[in-house]
């Protein structure tokens, strides 16, 4: 059994959803970020940086004790391995997901982030004349790397060979393609990708629907929860 420390947001989808892909049992254990859980001492232990997803496999392969893994790509890429499923075994074709994965991480989801919070969250407290460079920067970045995903899905059915972790982890990023400035129909391949392709997929469609009830609504809406949010410093984690 595999404990999955989540709370549903997209980093926590690519997980769920790559399990549901691979079919490994799992058991969810929520972390509400909204409140502070994420700071709890014992999740620190499990993920160092404070952020959700982690994983606790408690069926490891090769035996022994559970074993613990923080960072979304780094459990993408763990769970493959165990599955032996979504990350080819020959030095290329691993490295061709490989890098892509690495894009999403740094890139996409870091942009996407900062887009969203801009166009949604800072304007909730700041006067919105004195966020556009923000609001614009961001935007335009996520614009420049959805051009560069359109561009290549234009000949193939999935960023890199056949379906794979990184998919996994670059279609989450995608849902909320409004918070981040964008029409996705301005982009046919990717629109392609994100609607069909990809999002016709029982596991995906599985694994985006876990914990959607965990989500309080309103959402982030208070002084708090921003402040857990948005105003963390070292003094969090020491």
């Amino acid at each position: 059994m595999i404990d999955v420390h989540y709370w549903p947001t997209p980093n926590g989808f690519k997980i769920t959803i790559m399990l549901e892909e691979c079919g490994l049992q799992y058991k969810i254990v929520p972390v509400n970020i909204g409140t502070g859980e994420q700071f709890n001492p014992e999740f620190l232990k499990i993920s160092p940086n404070n952020r959700m997803p982690a994983i606790v496999d408690h069926d490891p392969p090769g035996g022994g004790e559970p074993v613990a893994v923080f960072e979304s790509g780094a459990i993408l890429q763990y769970l493959a391995e165990k599955a032996g499923k979504f990350l080819p075994k020959d030095l290329r074709g691993k490295y061709e997901v490989l890098q892509w994965l690495n894009w999403q991480m740094g890139g996409l989801g870091p942009m996407a982030g900062q887009a969203n919070h801009f166009n949604n969250y800072a304007p909730q407290f700041n006067p919105v004349e004195a966020l556009k460079y923000g609001q614009d920067r961001y935007s335009n970045e996520v614009n420049r790397l959805f051009g560069v995903l359109n561009k290549r899905l234009a000949d193939r059915a999935f960023v890199a060979g056949d379906i794979s972790i990184a998919d996994f982890a670059i279609w989450p990023w995608l849902v909320g393609f409004k918070n981040f400035g964008q029409n996705i129909a301005d982009f046919p391949n990717l629109n392609r990708y994100f609607e069909e392709t990809m999002g016709k997929r029982p596991g995906v469609q599985k694994g985006k629907a876990v914990g959607l009830e965990l989500r309080p609504k309103p959402g982030i809406h208070s002084d708090e929860q921003r402040k857990i949010l948005f105003g963390q410093t070292a003094s969090v984690v020491r």
